[in-house]
């Protein structure tokens, strides 16, 4: 496992990644450094087209929340740095209505520096009030993908997709957001909402974190709309582990731009002797 230190001047060679100003591969890095290269850079990288993450928080026993829907404080203070420093990387992040209506996200960048990234909920039947606190103004693209025929208050926009039986296509929503100038997106929540962005392999990379309790009861993380019978038909995703703080991150890759993306961008110089 690889122990993630995230100092100044990582983070700030991970925003100038992002922006094309940089790469992660060269320069003299404590092996904490390197390792916060190695977990983010995949994620900030745009020399490969544009990248679909997703990332969930949970406990030992795989619950998102209590019972009674408490979910502040799965993860621990350095886990939700983690999630605001992916937030910062992307592009836009996305949630679903019920994540929207229930935990009344900001989805703003707080816990580092960095941009807000647009604000998309998927919300196939209009039900997300104008007025709910991740559609604040404060000049971050707000966005509502849905298929009902509702009229929105000025700034919010809305891609209107198919909405059979009150449920929107993953891969249509995917299209509909890069066609709006949105290349790197985080699926941040809810479980439903992952699991179907994951169920459509539409994912390149999954980042699940685990902190260290034991909640008993709740709603569980992933929970799969076709579960498999036998273990050989499985999902087994490329993974990396890294140390959170407190937490653990499994970063899963699927695809062939993942496996691109955590190689370096500079082929390794030969080594000049003295006799070369």
């Amino acid at each position: 496992m690889h122990a993630v230190d995230v100092t100044p001047r990582v983070w700030d060679r991970l925003l100038s990644v992002r922006t094309g100003q940089a790469c992660a591969c060269c320069g003299r890095f404590s092996a904490g450094e390197r390792a916060a290269l190695d977990l983010y850079a995949p994620v900030a990288r745009r020399d490969l087209g544009p990248v679909t993450i997703a990332q969930i928080g949970q406990s030992l026993d795989g619950r998102v929340a209590t019972a009674t829907g408490d979910a502040r404080d799965v993860s621990g203070p350095e886990g939700l740095a983690h999630l605001h420093r992916l937030r910062a990387l992307v592009d836009g992040v996305v949630i679903g209505v019920k994540t929207a209506l229930h935990d009344q996200p900001r989805l703003t960048v707080r816990l580092c520096s960095g941009h807000n990234p647009a604000r998309i909920v998927i919300d196939p039947r209009g039900r997300l009030p104008d007025d709910a606190l991740v559609l604040t103004a404060d000049g971050a693209r707000r966005i509502i993908v849905t298929g009902a025929n509702r009229p929105r208050a000025p700034g919010i926009e809305v891609l209107r997709l198919p909405a059979p039986d009150g449920r929107l296509d993953p891969i249509q929503v995917l299209e509909g957001l890069r066609n709006m100038g949105l290349g790197s997106l985080l699926i941040e929540g809810g479980g439903i909402t992952i699991t179907g962005f994951l169920e459509a392999g539409l994912l390149d990379r999954l980042q699940v974190s685990i902190a260290p309790l034991i909640i008993g009861s709740g709603p569980q993380g992933l929970t799969s709309l076709s579960p498999v019978d036998k273990l050989k038909d499985a999902l087994r995703p490329d993974t990396r582990v890294f140390g959170m703080g407190s937490d653990i991150v499994f970063d899963c890759a699927f695809g062939d731009q993942a496996a691109r993306a955590i190689l370096p961008l500079h082929a390794p110089q030969p080594l000049v002797t003295a006799a070369s």
